[in-house]
């Protein structure tokens, strides 16, 4: 017999053919698919702990109709805000009168910023 019909008589190589007995093959598999199962088994847990936190933060959310209401309690927070600044920087510029002084110097003194 030549060489080349003894390699046509012999079983073709498969990728599937790793060179290791049957029962360590299966054991890898076997220890693979375990690691496979837990690791769903973790990710099914990690989806009903962010479900759970979903509800709980959608619950603490307004609902759309009282987005006007809100949208109105910040503008009525905003004139309260604006007529409390004008307050203090009458103030100041009282102050400042009276001192004769500039108002920046005394909006410094007292550590107002420009834009406050």
């Amino acid at each position: 017999m030549s060489a080349n019909t003894d390699t046509a008589s012999s079983p073709p190589v498969t990728p599937n053919d790793t060179h290791q007995p049957p029962s360590d093959h299966q054991a890898q598999l076997d220890k693979r698919r375990t690691a496979l199962v837990a690791s769903i088994s973790n990710l099914k847990t990690q989806i009903s702990e962010t479900e759970s936190q979903l509800q709980a933060v959608n619950s603490k959310l307004r609902s759309p109709e009282s987005a006007p209401q809100t949208v109105r309690n910040h503008i009525h927070l905003l004139h309260t805000y604006n007529e409390i600044r004008d307050v203090g920087q009458g103030l100041l510029g009282l102050i400042a009168d009276a001192r004769g002084a500039r108002h920046v110097d005394i909006q410094n003194e007292f550590g107002v910023a420009a834009g406050d």
